[in-house]
């Protein structure tokens, strides 16, 4: 524990040295802007935080990206901007010729390049205020109250070479206000006056100074110094390479496997998109972000502050239950068992009856009954529906491009989402939601889609274009639900980019049919181990009020007032963390006493609802033997900290807790409270810490508020 006090510290010290400030707590004062270098041959973007630097003369290229928050050069030499194939020919974006040595480079080095054969070269470039690329229409709590990125976004235009005169690219880029943040995406736009075929593409490719020198084994990745994240939405794979750079062969690694370069493309292939006359492509979008330490806590701030920034939409976080049934008595039961408990939103379950794809007047008439009336009492309600990992038909799925028939892909079989059958589900959901009103979709398996070898399907040619034009069909819809106002939960990541707002915080479904009690454990293990990299508002766990898989009575909460010890532990560590669960079952209470304990502690939740879905800073792992517990931390709010600690044992223990308050901005002193009781004024150790002595309940639980 003290080596970890004094990591952090450490890793703070430096960070406040090279920056004065640090922006995890203070985003202010770090604006950018982007200008031309002093002898004009380059373009400077820069925030304060990260600065990247284009030389323009004799031809485009990333000489640098330095970290100003360590002050390091991140780049060994210059690289290209991409490189894009059309008609079947590479054609780099800009690129120096005469690199010799890939280690380090000199400035004046520069002067005696010149530009790559075949490439496209700079036409003219310009610079305006960063906006949003996708509507938020915020219809509910969230920690980010508005969406309003500040910042600069940098266009630089190129124009291809020889046959592909009128063949012209922006590369945009944009740099954001208080955060280390670079984006990057490129459009191609076709003036030639004939069609072409953009067959692939790469959007980065950068020599990143390696992380680590090995010389006999595989050094670690260069991505331990820098998180990349784009916009495409695949569970199975992203658009991040790092590879070896054979070039580079002053490297001490013998074999020259240093894994050191960084590619952004697509993951298989494509996207083979055909660009007629006067058209255009648009790629999908990057992110890159350098870390200033290696402390593990402050990495996943890094992450989360990130994820905040570029898709506030998953800090909403509606109190929710999962309702199995459809029938007409059970829906109107739990409508007014949420208004009574002050729960805010209905999912019709899996398995709950609920058919978004039948277009019947009958079907669309039920639930469009249910949506008013949960909406004439304050309710938002919506439903599941399954896309992948179901089997159509022959002709519908996809088709293994190694076997020649459906089956043994990603979830053994899916439909491909670029058939005539992908079409018109995708046409049935959106028409459900506008004719029923519903305001939350759960989609269960929407996924970029697995590489189709089909050449028969309606909206792909062939394996090539597939998974693009698979992505294109879900990202009109997600982004076409953010925009109306409709909560997504999404089993997969990558959507989160493009509009959906909750994924599993990651758990084994089976476990949810283990021993209450085991449940319980493992369930805090699951919160606890989520939220390293991820804000808590941006996952769901589960509770089985009713059986899930199996476990019988053992395993289930009904009957709830009969269980209500183990309702209630569920209840306070999802809470207690700003992690939703999906109470799945037909009723949330079934006496009076259930209610008012549900009532009751969602109350505490609303009434420190900011604070909850805040930063979490990790105290102890469960292990079932002795205390756990996590920290909430905002330097923004009046409640800077909010403590969960929990006893799994048979007896009360009393422990002295060491708190890292460095991360709620109190510098000199902190008033904290226990579980109500008067606050007691601390003074902060040299790191930021205090050491606080807490009594916790046998199977029990203790709250610190800090302020």
């Amino acid at each position: 524990m003290r080596r970890l006090f004094i990591s952090l510290l450490l890793c703070v010290i430096s960070c406040v040295a090279a920056n004065g400030k640090d922006w995890l707590l203070d985003k202010s004062g770090f604006e950018a802007s982007v200008g031309k270098s002093a002898d004009g041959k380059s373009l400077i973007m820069t925030n304060g935080l990260v600065t990247r630097t284009f030389r323009l003369d004799p031809a485009l290229a990333t000489t640098n990206i330095v970290n100003e928050m360590t002050g390091e050069s991140m780049l060994r030499t210059a690289c290209t901007e991409g490189t894009l194939t059309i008609n079947g020919v590479d054609y780099p974006l800009g690129g120096l010729s005469g690199v010799e040595e890939r280690g380090y480079m000199l400035p004046e080095w520069i002067e005696e390049m010149t530009p790559l054969e075949n490439s496209f070269l700079v036409t003219n470039w310009t610079v305006t205020e960063l906006k949003p690329r996708m509507e938020w229409n915020r219809k509910r709590w969230a920690l980010v109250k508005e969406w309003n990125p500040k910042g600069k976004e940098l266009t630089i235009n190129l124009e291809g070479p020889g046959e592909m005169k009128g063949v012209k690219v922006e590369l945009h880029y944009e740099i954001y206000d208080g955060a280390p943040i670079i984006g990057k995406w490129l459009i191609v736009k076709n003036e030639t006056g004939a069609e072409i075929k953009l067959d692939k593409f790469t959007l980065e490719e950068l020599a990143f100074v390696e992380y680590e020198s090995d010389v006999d084994h595989d050094p670690a990745t260069s991505a331990n110094s820098v998180h990349v994240e784009s916009d495409w939405a695949q569970v199975s794979c992203g658009t991040t390479f790092w590879g070896t750079d054979p070039k580079y062969t002053s490297q001490v690694n013998y074999g020259l496997q240093t894994v050191c370069f960084l590619t952004v493309k697509l993951p298989n292939n494509g996207p083979a998109a055909s660009i007629p006359a006067g058209g255009r492509f648009e790629s999908f979008r990057n992110w890159i972000m350098p870390f200033d330490s290696q402390d593990r806590e402050r990495k996943g701030l890094f992450i989360r502050h990130f994820k905040r920034m570029l898709a506030p939409w998953t800090t909403e976080n509606p109190i929710f239950m999962h309702l199995t049934s459809t029938k007409p008595e059970d829906v109107k039961t739990a409508i007014d068992q949420c208004v009574e408990t002050g729960y805010e939103m209905i999912i019709l379950s899996f398995g709950s009856g609920l058919d978004m794809e039948d277009e019947s007047a009958e079907n669309i008439a039920k639930f469009k009954e249910y949506v008013d009336l949960a909406h004439s009492k304050g309710i938002e309600i919506g439903g599941y529906s399954l896309l992948a990992s179901r089997w159509i038909s022959d002709d519908v799925d996809v088709i293994n491009p190694k076997t020649g028939k459906r089956g043994g892909m990603t979830f053994g079989s899916s439909p491909c989402l670029s058939s005539e059958w992908g079409h018109e589900y995708f046409r049935k959901i959106r028409s459900f939601f506008e004719k029923t009103g519903m305001d939350v979709f759960e989609h269960d398996g929407s996924y970029s889609g697995d590489p189709c070898a089909s050449t028969s399907h309606a909206f792909h040619a062939g394996l090539e274009d597939s998974q693009w034009t698979q992505r294109a069909m879900l990202e009109d819809l997600y982004k076409w639900m953010r925009a109306t106002g409709i909560y997504m939960n999404v089993p997969d990541m990558g959507t989160m980019m493009i509009g959906s707002s909750k994924c599993g915080i990651g758990y084994r479904e089976v476990n949810w049919s283990l021993p209450r009690a085991r449940q319980i454990i493992l369930g805090r293990q699951n919160i606890y181990d989520g939220t390293w990299k991820r804000n808590s508002a941006d996952g769901w766990t589960f509770t089985p009020l009713v059986q899930y898989h199996g476990g019988g009575a053992a395993a289930t909460l009904e009957p709830l007032d009969e269980h209500l010890d183990s309702y209630k532990a569920h209840m306070i560590q999802n809470y207690g963390s700003g992690v939703q669960s999906c109470y799945r079952g037909f009723r949330l209470y079934d006496t009076e006493r259930t209610k008012e304990a549900v009532k009751e502690i969602i109350s505490w939740y609303k009434e420190h609802r900011d604070i909850l879905n805040s930063d979490i800073i990790h105290l102890r792992r469960p292990d079932g033997k002795d205390w756990d517990g996590i920290m909430h931390v905002n330097p923004d709010l009046e409640e800077k900290g909010f403590v969960m600690l929990y006893n799994p044992t048979d007896k009360d223990i009393t422990r002295t807790v060491k708190l890292p308050l460095y991360y709620t901005g109190l510098t000199r002193k902190a008033r904290i409270s226990q579980d109500g009781g008067k606050a007691r004024k601390y003074r902060l150790d040299r790191d930021y810490s205090v050491e606080v002595k807490v009594t916790i309940p046998a199977f029990g639980h203790s709250c610190l508020i800090i302020k």
